[in-house]
């Protein structure tokens, strides 16, 4: 059978969690109402039909849920607190969502045991005190399972009765049936039992209703907990789960058994189908040069930064994307100034769509540069297309178009000589780095930063530009342009780390506000400056130890915000949330200074979070909850994009830095060295292509626990070197291929 898609599963539509004779059948939204096989069923009889949480009335928005075995279940669910301004609607980015920026949590989990379990757990992630009324519906009908099915009716009815009191510190909410068809009778009932409330719950017509007040941090707390009665059953309805059975009983195991191995494949498989599918063929610059949409379902359309990152990333696939994207933003370079879309001339486009509203000029979409990521990074993919083809005629036209990009960076410094953004447009992105939604930038105490501001990942982007486009002018014979960036690199540096490193956190400031000072926000932006080589070497230890403290790692990934900070909220778009997309870059940075451990644990974390997504596909954006025994599994942004470009070749990327490999096609040379972890203990990459050659290769470990590769096959010409790291991705020509070329030279 061809492979495909195709995942099936039994009852699509229903969730199920079970023990024995007892299941809870929801909606895949977790709630049920009086729909057909739904309810929680006991000895095959309904005792509650309907089960919904509301916030002053209104349902909540569902962001993730999942079984975490057959018996226990977790589900995340989101609102915009009530009380809450919403805010006015961002005409730049298109991606703010007040729900995941001022964020109302309710987390529900449950579990099958003595009885079945309830735990509510509400967090107030928003910076404002909120007031509401949390109520539960629930009902109870006693129906026989077969009654519930689409179409029955109802056969047996008897007399129910219900009853509410308190007890102590617990409320008692009671159900009790008795029917009778001749001489036969039954007698079953349910008993909910509330505890440890935040506050005291009441109860009329069906629902139960607590007033709840929270500040901005607060939490509430409540268990509830599900009775049920069969007494005219002997035995116990439901006792403790299997857990006894599950430790004595007989186990299996594969010699793949334990590793991450099949998900590693099924990502890199699901990352090649995701990236051909977001293609777009009228952008195409012949057949074999494409670009691609940025995500599905909200970025249909060609953005300039994201699908740079995606191609470059992917560049084990191919050149393909890597030249088709380079061309079409060539393409659409800014040639005039023109403030209702943000253009100057040589700055790079940001994105451009072809709906109705930006075809008609509602807004400046049909063609926006709000993007200083762009520009800084174009010189950088023109420089990476080089080393995968080493192809003169490929790579020269492009040359103009990334000098001009690095110009007009040039014309944006501020008196520092660092580049900041603002925009000029009255439907601008507000923020134009990395993290462009409307809240993502922020100080120490939470409080947003207003433009002009030079992020520090804008810097790093700005020394690797210089430092690769450098080389390859001397490659193209023009010695004095690049001896002139290769300087301006060098300073830069120097700068950078005068101003930016703070030496009480060891880390990088998130960037310099209007007036020059440092923005001391704890962020993920400086993993990437570790990737691009900016911070300085005595300085690079500490700073990649400190992305791995406990309030920046999640267990998962890197957290864009310190959840230390006033502002962090685990579903905000860049305030608290984890991008697969940084991953690829900080895993190349931990590769180029030798740190392995911290590049497995980056690489493991993220396949294990693939392993809990369908397909192994990794979505554009999950939350940063911590890895823990609450949360074992991450919520998902709620307008996160699946398929994702730039997620789908952070995949690619991460297993590119396990094996360590870099090509240079100018001198027909591929680098290697591989640092397998045990839970990959081989993989095959055929068809890797360097120039006009490709090589089969197989990477494995061995039982000593030290990696190593054999060349299975090869075409062309292309000598296949182990370079141990620490490497330098952006080094200068001379301090990449030294110890390379070593080996090369006659009597070596």
């Amino acid at each position: 059978m061809p492979d495909s898609l195709i995942r099936l599963r039994p009852w699509p539509d229903i969730l199920y969690v079970s023990q024995g004779r007892t299941v809870l059948a929801t909606d895949r939204d977790g709630f049920f109402d009086d729909g057909p096989q739904r309810g929680l069923f006991v000895h095959e009889t309904r005792l509650v039909s309907r089960w919904r949480w509301l916030v002053d009335g209104r349902p909540w928005t569902l962001v993730a849920l999942s079984n975490v075995d057959q018996g226990s279940w977790l589900g995340y669910y989101v609102v915009l607190p009530p009380g809450s301004d919403p805010g006015e609607p961002d005409h730049g980015s298109g991606h703010m969502k007040a729900d995941s920026e001022q964020t109302l949590e309710l987390r529900l989990s449950r579990s099958i045991g003595d009885g079945v379990r309830e735990e509510a757990d509400l967090t107030n992630f928003s910076r404002q005190t909120t007031r509401f009324t949390l109520a539960v519906e629930v009902g109870a009908d006693f129906a026989d399972l077969a009654e519930t099915f689409a179409g029955e009716e109802r056969q047996q009815r008897g007399e129910l009765r219900r009853s509410w009191r308190e007890l102590g510190d617990a409320w008692e909410l009671a159900f009790d049936y008795r029917a009778e068809n001749g001489q036969e009778r039954i007698d079953r009932g349910l008993v909910l039992r509330i505890e440890r409330a935040g506050s005291p719950p009441a109860f009329e017509d069906g629902r139960i209703s607590f007033p709840v007040e929270l500040a901005p941090g607060a939490a509430w707390h409540c268990g509830l907990t599900f009775l049920p009665r069969i007494s005219d059953i002997p035995g116990e309805t439901s006792g403790p789960r299997s857990d006894l059975f599950l430790e004595e009983a007989a186990t299996f195991s594969t010699p793949e058994s334990g590793t991450l191995a099949p998900v590693v494949i099924g990502a890199l498989l699901q990352a090649r189908r995701d990236l051909a599918a977001l293609r777009l063929p009228d952008l195409d610059e012949g057949e074999r040069s494409w670009t691609l949409a940025a995500g599905l379902p909200l970025y249909i359309a060609l953005y300039g930064r994201d699908v740079l990152t995606a191609s470059w990333q992917a560049g084990i696939l191919g050149p393909e994307m890597m030249d088709g994207t380079l061309r079409a933003l060539a393409r659409r370079q800014g040639t005039v100034v023109d403030d209702w879309r943000d253009e100057q001339p040589g700055r790079m486009l940001h994105e451009a769509h072809t709906g109705p509203l930006a075809a008609l000029g509602f807004n400046p979409r049909a063609r926006y540069y709000g993007s200083a990521t762009t520009s800084g990074f174009y010189p950088v993919v023109l420089s990476e297309l080089w080393h995968w083809t080493g192809d003169r005629e490929r790579v020269r036209p492009l040359l103009r178009p990334a000098l001009e990009a690095l110009r007009w960076l040039e014309r944006s410094t501020n008196d520092d000589g660092f580049f900041d953004y603002h925009t000029r447009s009255s439907q601008g992105t507000i923020h134009q780095a990395w993290k462009d939604s409307p809240g993502a930038i922020v100080d120490a105490e939470g409080r947003p930063v207003e433009p002009p501001i030079a992020t520090c990942e804008e810097q790093a982007f700005v020394y690797v530009a210089r430092l690769h486009l450098s080389e390859l002018l001397w490659w193209m014979g023009e010695k004095d342009e690049a001896k002139r960036l290769y300087h301006q690199a060098g300073e830069l540096k120097k700068r950078f780390n005068d101003a930016f490193w703070m030496e009480d956190e060891g880390f990088v400031a998130l960037g310099l506000d209007a007036q020059h000072r440092p923005i001391r926000s704890v962020t993920s932006n400086p993993g990437h400056c570790l990737a691009a080589g900016i911070v300085d070497a005595d300085l690079v230890e500490r700073a990649a130890a400190r992305m791995f403290a406990d309030d920046l790692w999640s267990g998962w990934g890197v957290r864009t915000l310190s959840a230390r900070n006033p502002a962090f909220n685990p579903y905000s778009y860049h305030r608290g949330s984890v991008w697969p997309v940084e991953h690829g870059s900080f895993a190349l940075g931990f590769l180029r200074y030798g740190f392995h451990d911290r590049l497995e644990t980056v690489c493991r974390g993220m396949f294990e979070a693939a392993r809990l997504f369908e397909h192994h596909r990794l979505p554009e954006v999950f939350s940063g909850h911590g890895r823990d025994a609450a949360h074992p599994f991450p919520a998902i942004y709620p307008q996160a994009n699946s398929p994702q470009a730039w997620s789908a070749s952070a995949v690619l990327c991460l297993v590119q830095s396990l094996l360590g490999i870099y090509p240079y096609a100018p001198l027909k040379m591929l680098l290697v060295d591989p640092h397998l972890p045990e839970w990959l203990p081989e993989l095959t990459v055929r068809g890797l292509r360097v120039g006009s050659a490709s090589v089969d290769l197989r990477f494995f470990r061995g039982s000593d626990g030290r990696s190593d590769w054999q060349l299975l096959e090869q075409k062309g010409t292309l000598h296949v070197l182990r370079q141990p790291s620490p490497w330098s991705l952006t080094a200068t020509f001379a301090e990449r291929l030294r110890d390379a070329l070593s080996s090369l030279l006659p009597g070596k």
